[in-house]
């Protein structure tokens, strides 16, 4: 009988894989929101999404039979798989065909409106207490979306109600995610989550209007975005994985950003001063929310760093 000592990765280590995973994972849903912009600016909302969600159903299904996943679900977790699915369609169906009327940034920063959902859901579908704070914080998030979509602004009122649904949506499905890390194999979050959001989007093929067939630099456009969603789909659950959310949380906010660098230099439209406004505001109130955990998370792992490595003894 041998004894190995197997050291595992250290607090620390995991949240800089984590970090780094979560901000692979948002650069590319960040790039495939530009493309889907210029996209939806040729083609329905609904056939765009089409394609999305069925290169990533055609990905989910390579990777189960690759790794010999089990494809049926187990009945205690079913239904949040399910309702999962349902939340990430809705977050699809709702942002693409807001993005066909709305500029890229002031989206973006209304979709970013829902860590502030959360907080104020929390106390009524979670009994949570919520502090000053945190009220706070939700009404001037609240206070920048007004600043984004005042009267005067050339926004939209369908597509801004769209972006605050697929902002509601996103919430959803970050709670979702939260719960099922650790207690379903990624892979199937993957593969029903794309199941789910395939057949969402055939429902909603009649309301895109006479559809015509892409031209060959849009097909390939296409099939880049869905690799795009599946990928970044795939990192955000690898990343929650090797962190909390809590710690990963603050680093949505390079997702913003990134909004608002292609809303300028892919298609000259520079948000007015009052809007940058209102994105800072909405972005300051969700950091303000974030970074207290995020700070305790830190601190914890330069503490366990400083503590001998745990090790596992495996007999062979």
């Amino acid at each position: 009988m041998t004894t190995d000592v197997v050291r595992l990765p250290s607090q620390q280590t995991l949240w800089l894989q984590a970090c780094g995973t979560f901000l692979c994972a948002l650069l590319a849903l960040a790039t495939l929101d530009m493309l889907a912009k210029d996209l939806v600016s040729r083609h329905p909302a609904p056939l765009v999404n089409l394609f999305r969600y069925g290169v990533v159903l055609m990905m989910a299904a390579a990777m189960m039979r690759a790794r010999n996943c089990a494809w049926g679900l187990q009945r205690q977790h079913r239904a949040l798989v399910l309702w999962r699915g349902a939340a990430l369609g809705g977050v699809g169906l709702t942002f693409m065909q807001a993005l066909h009327t709305m500029p890229l940034a002031e989206a973006t920063a209304i979709y970013f409106l829902s860590p502030l959902m959360i907080v104020a859901l929390s106390r009524l579908l979670l009994g949570e207490h919520i502090g000053p704070g945190q009220v706070a914080a939700v009404c001037a998030g609240f206070a920048g979306m007004l600043l984004i979509v005042r009267p005067g602004s050339d926004l939209p009122l369908v597509g801004t109600v769209l972006m605050l649904v697929a902002a509601g949506s996103y919430a959803m499905l970050q709670i979702l995610t939260r719960k099922l890390a650790g207690r379903v194999p990624m892979e199937q979050q993957f593969f029903w989550a794309a199941v789910v959001c395939t057949g969402m989007t055939l429902l909603s093929l009649p309301t895109g209007g006479p559809m015509t067939w892409p031209s060959g630099a849009d097909l390939g456009l296409l099939g880049l975005v869905g690799v795009l969603s599946g990928l970044g789909q795939f990192l955000l659950i690898k990343a929650f994985q090797k962190a909390p959310a809590s710690a990963l949380a603050p680093f949505n906010y390079f997702h913003l950003v990134l909004a608002v660098i292609f809303s300028v230099l892919v298609f000259g439209r520079q948000p007015d001063a009052i809007a940058l406004a209102g994105i800072a505001i909405i972005a300051l109130a969700g950091l303000s929310l974030m970074l207290p955990a995020f700070w305790r998370h830190v601190a914890g792992s330069k503490t366990a760093r400083r503590t001998p490595p745990r090790a596992d003894v495996e007999e062979a």
